[in-house]
């Protein structure tokens, strides 16, 4: 393949996935929006509070879909098709099993969890509605995750880009409907967020009705050996989602100690737009991995690559655009969430905004870089850098530099956690830069 088309074929499932994973990040920037002019700081504080338990759902969805629609692209080049739907229903079986433990943790265990999570008196009530019903809806944004994915490797990334921006617009519309003339409050905003990936998978259902799709729904009995064999390539992404839900655990704990409810509403700010910002990163990476895995497949190293430098070009133009929008539009961006016109809350949301969004360029070299790594099955290298930056240091560094610093030390330890991640990710990559690194010997 020329580099011409290479480039269109990169561009075409970068672009819509990027615009599809922005529309998925709005579902939580929508609910933050509607929450803090409805409901105030104490509700934003209750949505900052309730956010990581979706994170743990959603990045057991793309765990499942990514690690699933991997080995479908690789296997459906390699194979010719054959057996490429035993890989989806067991990803299928894997997600509707996984996602009754969080549906029954939501009907048995919302009140403890609530209180685990650090809700006060003011923002109980709050949290535990957002956190239940939340984990209700964990079947659907389990099964739109896996569609998603699967459906984009099926060669259709413009359907999965329209039913991400559709389910996301609805969650939108939704929001202000429930919250606003309904009166519904918290539980507006959630229900809003949990139509939006049934919306989705109606609009993904279209592609089974094409004669040419590659995935269809076939009972078969579950394999266990084949339904948990994706979860290696997945498991990155379950880390980068799980991750940053953890991290906000741990950041909410040490700012209620700092600066009490109003810096964990600061925090939600800033969190809710790292999660659009790492969204953009993570489409760039998911719209590189169904081209990359095909390249792989038929053991092309040199198209590979090309896509891992076209990604790279890319990740840096927008980080570029990104910060210098964050860094010179802090205060508007803040006060879009301060409806309370709150003094303290405006000013460490600036702050940290300004801080905090230093770390895009070295966060989008670890998300494209380990997506390289997981596309090529190489779990090794992709499940360092995750966990690197997802859990082993940020979390001792957040508890370090917040000692140190205050909440300035809450503020720069993900740009620190991001940049070390990424030397590390800069020297593996340059260490196993040959086509042995990219193109395995034997089909896996």
């Amino acid at each position: 393949m020329n580099s011409h088309s290479k480039f269109a074929e990169f561009m075409k499932y970068s672009a819509f996935n990027i615009m599809g994973m922005l529309g998925l990040s709005c579902y939580i920037l929508a609910d933050t929006y509607f929450v803090s002019k409805g409901l105030g700081t104490k509700g934003l504080t209750a949505l900052n509070l309730a956010i990581p338990v979706y994170s743990f759902i959603h990045g057991s969805g793309l765990m499942l879909g990514m690690g699933g629609a991997t080995r479908y692209s690789v296997f459906r080049e390699r194979k010719a098709g054959q057996g490429v739907d035993g890989i989806f229903m067991n990803t299928v079986y894997l997600s509707v099993a996984i996602s009754m433990l969080f549906l029954l943790t939501g009907v048995f265990f919302s009140d403890g969890l609530t209180v685990l999570l650090g809700a006060d008196a003011e923002v109980e009530v709050m949290t535990k509605t957002y956190l239940k019903v939340i984990l209700l809806f964990a079947p659907a944004f389990m099964m739109n995750d896996v569609l998603v994915c699967f459906v984009r490797n099926d060669k259709n990334p413009r359907l999965s880009m329209i039913s991400m921006l559709v389910g996301s617009l609805c969650n939108i519309v939704l929001d202000y409907v429930f919250i606003f003339p309904l009166g519904m409050g918290i539980l507006g905003a959630v229900l809003a967020t949990g139509a939006a990936p049934v919306i989705s998978m109606l609009l993904l259902s279209l592609h089974w009705k094409k004669k040419k799709n590659g995935i269809h729904f076939k009972w078969q009995k579950p394999e266990l050996s084949d339904m948990f064999s994706g979860i290696p390539l997945g498991f990155p992404s379950l880390v980068a989602e799980v991750s940053s839900g953890i991290v906000m655990i741990v950041y909410n704990i040490i700012l209620l100690k700092i600066a009490q409810n109003t810096g964990v509403a600061a925090y939600g700010v800033v969190a809710n737009l790292s999660l659009v910002v790492m969204a953009v990163y993570t489409g760039l990476a998911q719209g590189m991995q169904p081209v990359i895995s095909s390249d792989f497949g038929r053991r092309d190293a040199k198209s590979i690559r090309k896509v891992v430098r076209y990604g790279m070009t890319v990740m840096l133009i927008l980080s570029a655009v990104i910060y210098l929008t964050m860094c010179g539009f802090a205060s508007e961006i803040a006060g879009i969430f301060n409806s309370g016109n709150d003094a303290g809350l405006q000013s460490m949301a600036v702050q940290g905004i300004r801080l905090y969004f230093t770390a895009v360029p070295f966060a989008g070299f670890n998300i494209v870089i380990a997506a390289v790594f997981t596309s090529t099955q190489k779990v090794i290298p992709a499940h360092l850098i995750s966990l690197l930056r997802g859990f082993i240091l940020i979390i001792p560094l957040a508890v370090l530099l917040s000692r140190l610093w205050g909440i300035y030390g809450i503020w720069l330890t993900f740009p620190v956690t991001e940049g070390i991640a990424a030397v590390l990710g800069i020297v593996i990559y340059m260490k196993k830069k040959s086509g042995e690194l990219l193109c395995a010997k034997e089909d896996k």
